[in-house]
């Protein structure tokens, strides 16, 4: 049975002792590392062990690499590294260049995933086995200092070493292995922070997450006329249009006033992430995209102007709705007024209104006798595409010989349906909707003018869905209608 090798037995004590200082709990990185430092030290002596005998004009001792440990050996009357050097730590004992890890400092290993050589290794600390000397020495530079602590103190370099980069790359060709880690000024293992756990942050898209019943959209004061202008601005966005009255009304009160008190200010920035939606009230703002997707140094680093902000008008709602980066720059022609919604309200107000409107619907299907035989799914379809619409007491909702467009369900508030008369006879009202009725559904069925005039007895909310989405998600259901059709009777 071969003996092991004592300078294994030597490593192995090593790292027990290491082990036994630090308690790590996760030793395969503890382990990992501590053998990287190891290699690292290895590979610096070596080079300056090879540039040191190449600079005397003496060939490297062939037992110093790759047969046997550089640091477990005597010395080589072909090395031409004097014998005089002391071992690392400072100590006269020990075999030549063994470096004596249990002195080493305590921080090395204060952390798993923590750097393979101590902050101040590069600095040229004294006591660190890669003191300024060394570096230099490795990067081809001249050393005229000495660190009486250093692992390699005592070493003179002459001006072999002088050159700093032809120097460099004619000893790098005849090297057996690639330069040291430490050459370069991020000193990491190879495999540094491989595969390693890591955490990933993000705002959460579920209503429900923040878990914060208590929590209240801000109100900041307004006029009724910069009310009612900030109404006509959002009334045509298309993140506002699904919202009713009191949601409408949470989201123009969040907004903020902000003044731009002259031109070329830049309101947001083109790769930023967002975090305000604006609505303009006065004032005048470009809007530039730059093909590289950020702003550039110089004065078209803004890129081409694609378009104009005007009042009442808005912009910034992509971003806070997506999560995603400013997709353009918007800067400010003139001096400006504007009204802006925070990031969490913004998301609040909205998510919360689709998500609750949305269960809103899932439970008010469930009540309407039509819809009564569908799967829970192909109501939550259903509930998907309605659109809530609000009619005043005494209004037409649809009229009789009108193309039809759309089917309607009624929320709350009733209705009558009327028929014209004949030879000039009175419209006569033919049906009464409550609560879960429906209409509409005869000119949809047949692609037919309206039957009749349905008209508003109180104010009414009716959901609302359209002619493609009708014949997609209603087929199911489509034959009870049919049956329930007064012309087939």
């Amino acid at each position: 049975m071969s003996k092991v090798p004592q300078d294994f037995n030597r490593e192995i004590a090593a790292l027990e002792r290491e082990v036994l200082k630090q308690q790590p709990t996760d030793i395969l990185q503890f382990c990992s590392s501590f053998f990287h430092r190891r290699l690292e030290s290895q590979r610096a002596e070596f080079h300056l062990q090879q540039r040191h005998s190449s600079g005397g004009g003496v060939g490297m001792a062939e037992s110093t690499f790759p047969g046997s440990n550089p640091f477990g050996g005597s010395n080589s009357a072909g090395s031409g590294v004097s014998s005089s050097a002391p071992a690392v730590g400072g100590g006269g004992s020990g075999p030549r260049g063994m470096h004596s890890v249990a002195e080493e400092e305590e921080h090395d290993f204060q952390s798993p995933t923590a750097r393979s050589f101590p902050p101040d290794a590069r600095e040229g600390a004294v006591g660190s086995p890669f003191s300024s000397s060394a570096n230099r020495d490795a990067g081809g530079m001249t050393n005229n200092n000495t660190n009486t602590n250093g692992s390699f103190g005592n070493f003179a370099f002459g001006a072999a070493s002088a050159n700093t980069g032809a120097s460099r790359s004619a000893n790098d060709s005849s090297a057996p292995f690639p330069p040291p880690a430490m050459d370069s000024p991020q000193s990491f293992p190879t495999n540094y922070n491989m595969n390693r756990r890591t955490s990933v942050s993000a705002e959460s898209l579920a209503p429900a997450a923040a878990d914060d019943n208590n929590w209240k959209a801000p109100n900041y004061p307004k006029t009724s006329e910069q009310y009612n202008r900030l109404r006509s601005a959002v009334a045509h966005n298309f993140l506002f249009s699904h919202l009713d009255d009191e949601q409408t009304a949470l989201v123009l009160g969040a907004l903020q006033e902000r003044k731009v008190p002259a031109k070329d200010v830049r309101i947001i920035v083109q790769g930023d992430a967002g975090d305000y939606f604006y609505v303009v009230e006065s004032g005048n703002c470009d809007i530039h995209v730059s093909k590289t997707g950020k702003v550039e140094p110089g004065p078209e680093g803004m890129g081409a102007r694609v378009a104009s902000s005007g009042p009442g008008t808005s912009f910034g709602e992509l971003a806070l709705m997506y999560n995603a980066s400013r997709a353009a720059t918007v800067v400010s022609t003139a001096p400006s007024v504007l009204w802006q919604l925070d990031r969490i309200t913004f998301r609040r107000i909205l998510m919360d209104s689709a998500f609750q409107r949305r269960r809103m619907y899932e439970s008010f299907l469930e009540e309407v006798p039509l819809l009564s035989s569908l799967t829970p799914y192909e109501r939550s379809k259903i509930a998907d595409a309605l659109e809530t619409t609000k009619y005043p007491a005494n209004t037409a909702i649809i009229r009789e010989g009108d193309v039809g467009d759309k089917f309607y369900i009624l929320e709350s508030g009733e209705a009558e349906a009327y028929k014209r008369g004949q030879q000039g006879e009175s419209s006569r009202v033919v049906k009464r909707y409550g609560k879960g009725d429906y209409f509409g559904e005869l000119a949809l069925l047949d692609d037919r003018p309206r039957a009749a005039s349905v008209l508003s007895r109180t104010e009414v909310k009716v959901a609302t869905l359209g002619k493609d989405g009708f014949q997609r998600l209603l087929g199911p259901v489509e034959g009870m209608m049919r049956r329930d059709d007064p012309r087939n009777r």
